[in-house]
């Protein structure tokens, strides 16, 4: 199975959306860890080790550009492992990497520990997700329709 070709929940066939990527010398591509996989593993592209300090956040390359298609995002989304057993997630989660982008991609960590972490070249940091986009048109109007909840905000439908 490729990259592109695989199979859908109902066991139906598909092809995934190509997205055309530019790798630095030395970084990896994207990779899907299983077949029923919805984000890319993303890896760090360092010339030497990058050390978090609790409570602190780090730009991380990954030596990746992205030309990805109009009408779709790339969304970047915390890996649970790190989060589950390093407290380090992606600070802006999700990140959004519009389709006109065609810089660096890079990760925003964040250590939530009580300790140093290290990330090394080559260590999956993140996890990519293709989505498609739906831009709104925004129409100014003098009132909004009441609906059952009304303004109740936080908290306002349960617990």
């Amino acid at each position: 199975m490729s990259a592109l070709d695989g199979r859908s929940a109902t066991g139906t066939s598909f092809e995934g959306v190509p997205v055309a990527i530019v790798l630095e010398e030395g970084a990896c591509l994207p990779s899907y860890e299983s077949s029923g996989a919805a984000g890319a593993d993303v890896r760090a592209h360092l010339e030497k080790p990058l050390c978090i300090a609790p409570g602190k956040t780090a730009l991380v390359p990954t030596g990746l550009r992205l030309a990805i298609p109009e009408g779709y995002e790339v969304q970047v989304r915390p890996r649970s492992g790190l989060a589950l057993k390093k407290s380090v997630s992606v600070l802006n989660s999700p990140g959004t990497i519009d389709s006109d982008y065609r810089g660096q991609l890079g990760v925003i960590l964040i250590n939530h520990g009580q300790e140093d972490f290290v990330v090394n070249d080559g260590d999956r940091i993140a996890q990519l997700v293709l989505a498609p986009v739906c831009q709104a048109v925004f129409k100014q109007v003098g009132s909004l329709d009441q609906t059952e909840r009304g303004g109740g905000g936080f908290g306002s439908t349960g617990v």
